[in-house]
């Protein structure tokens, strides 16, 4: 804030904005992002991007699927725009598929499985192998997308890649993926593909 750069201030917002949606707390992630478009003209489109974005996390939150793909949408037109040398907030030119990333993840979240399912398909043919640790959060979240669609078996089948990337990169962020991916496995948790997936995930934190 005491920059006075109103850029800067617009990427300080959308950064506590992500904090809020780490918490679960889209009202506050709207309130934030709002804040920071309310003078959206004179901000750079990267900055607009991220506000856009984080927005439609905070959409995701409160279970409205029509804001998510309008703040999608909208972002996605703003990207070939992007054109600045600051050395912060560059994921949007550097990650293949950036939105595309959010919108699974938003999808994710609203529990829309098979749909989610799709886009994490399309995201991973454009994801490097050495881009591990991404390609590993995000192969957890397709295998969390396709438990919530009740296909525990191809749930399990794309963990195991999830899981070999964990064991490599002890990643906390992908420790937190696959958190999540057991919590949308627990209907199975008495099955074997249940036990499979505990056991599969527990040789991966322990390193064996």
């Amino acid at each position: 804030m005491r920059s006075r750069d109103p850029h800067l201030i617009g990427y300080s917002l959308v950064n506590q904005a992500q904090v809020r949606t780490d918490l679960g707390d889209g009202h506050a992630v709207i309130d934030l992002c709002e804040a920071t478009l309310a003078d959206s003209p004179g901000l750079l489109p990267k900055v607009r991007i991220m506000a856009m974005q984080q927005q439609a996390h905070g959409a995701s939150l409160i279970r409205d699927r029509q804001s998510v793909d309008q703040l999608i949408d909208q972002a996605s037109r703003l990207l070939p725009t992007v054109d600045d040398d600051l050395p912060w907030g560059n994921a949007c030119r550097r990650t293949p598929g950036y939105l595309e990333v959010q919108r699974a993840t938003c999808y994710g979240r609203l529990g829309l499985g098979n749909e989610a399912m799709s886009l994490w398909e399309q995201v991973l043919q454009t994801v490097p192998e050495t881009a591990r640790r991404d390609r590993g959060v995000y192969l957890a979240r397709h295998a969390t997308a396709a438990a919530r669609a009740g296909e525990p078996d191809q749930a399990l089948a794309i963990a195991r890649s999830a899981a070999d990337i964990a064991a490599e990169t002890r990643s906390a962020r992908m420790r937190r993926e696959l958190a999540t991916l057991q919590r949308a496995m627990r209907p199975w948790q008495d099955a074997p593909v249940g036990q499979d997936l505990d056991h599969l995930l527990a040789s991966a934190y322990d390193g064996s």
